[in-house]
């Protein structure tokens, strides 16, 4: 099962300096962090973006906090957009702490630092020093790649290089269209005030549909929802009787591709609903399982 959640390159446009910009952006990496996201996507939202904080800035951010800490100073140096990253709350992603040697072991993330002759590289996974490695047949690696590490042992180290995705957070960037077309996007969800409103009996049919096919859910900007951001009306998503399909869920006359429009804080007493609150809001319970 593989959950995307898809974020505006607009997403920190009300904040008043590059400090708070950087803290809600923790706060976003660290909810899709919690709940198990494999890919955290900024799809672009040119007209919502004020002053510097653009996509690039966002994108980013992100991607340094979806870094394992242990890689941070090697793979990003000294960058302007960076210069209040000392306040991202920690993610302590579980796929990058792992066990130790249960099993076939750990993955980590690692950046080859050197290499050698004979199929052989130096690799930096957060270990004591780097180390030698043998590169697996049919794989190239170059300097200052990111690489994959499973270790069985710490003590003594026995690891390998293996050719597998990067474990961890995926950071990219991506149009809208492009991200709800993949292939293991799975039910595409919009999460907006204007949907669908969750329900006890909703949630039940969407569990095992999200639990075999997984799930991408898509959040809009500060006061630039999703309606707004894609320049359609409210009333093409808002569902006439407050029920929608059981299986399809609500289908609005223009959208990119969702298979549902979804309220998950139907009773919100604020008038307003942060995109990072709205994660943590909306991820719980699409979470839940039968």
């Amino acid at each position: 099962m593989t959950v995307s959640i898809l974020v505006p390159s607009s997403l920190t446009r009300e904040a008043e300096d590059k400090r708070e910009a950087t803290r809600k952006l923790g706060y976003v990496a660290r909810a899709a962090t919690i709940f198990r996201a494999d890919r955290l996507i900024v799809y672009p939202d040119r007209d919502g973006e004020t002053g510097r904080f653009d996509g690039g800035f966002v994108h980013t951010v992100l991607r340094y906090a979806a870094t394992p800490p242990y890689l941070r100073n090697e793979a990003w140096g000294m960058r302007d957009e960076l210069e209040y990253v000392g306040i991202l709350p920690p993610l302590r992603a579980m796929s990058q702490t792992g066990s130790e040697s249960d099993g076939s072991g750990s993955s980590r993330q690692g950046i080859v630092t050197e290499v050698g002759p004979e199929g052989r590289v130096r690799v930096n996974c957060g270990l004591q020093h780097p180390i030698s490695l043998n590169v697996p047949p049919k794989m190239e690696v170059e300097e200052g790649e990111r690489v994959t590490v499973r270790i069985s042992s710490r003590r003594p180290v026995r690891a390998k290089l293996v050719d597998d995705p990067l474990p961890g957070l995926s950071v990219e960037r991506t149009d809208l269209s492009a991200a709800l077309g993949r292939e293991d996007a799975g039910v595409c969800i919009a999460a907006s005030r204007f949907g669908e409103k969750l329900t006890v009996g909703r949630l039940e049919t969407l569990a095992g549909r999200v639990e075999r096919d997984g799930m991408t859910v898509a959040f809009g900007a500060p006061e630039r929802g999703l309606p707004d951001i894609l320049d359609i009306e409210a009333s093409a998503v808002t569902p006439a009787d407050g029920t929608g399909d059981a299986v399809d869920g609500v289908e609005p006359t223009a959208d990119p591709g969702f298979d549902l429009w979804l309220n998950t804080v139907p009773d919100q007493g604020s008038e307003v609903v942060r995109t990072e609150e709205a994660l943590f809001a909306s991820l719980a319970p699409l979470s839940l399982r039968e």
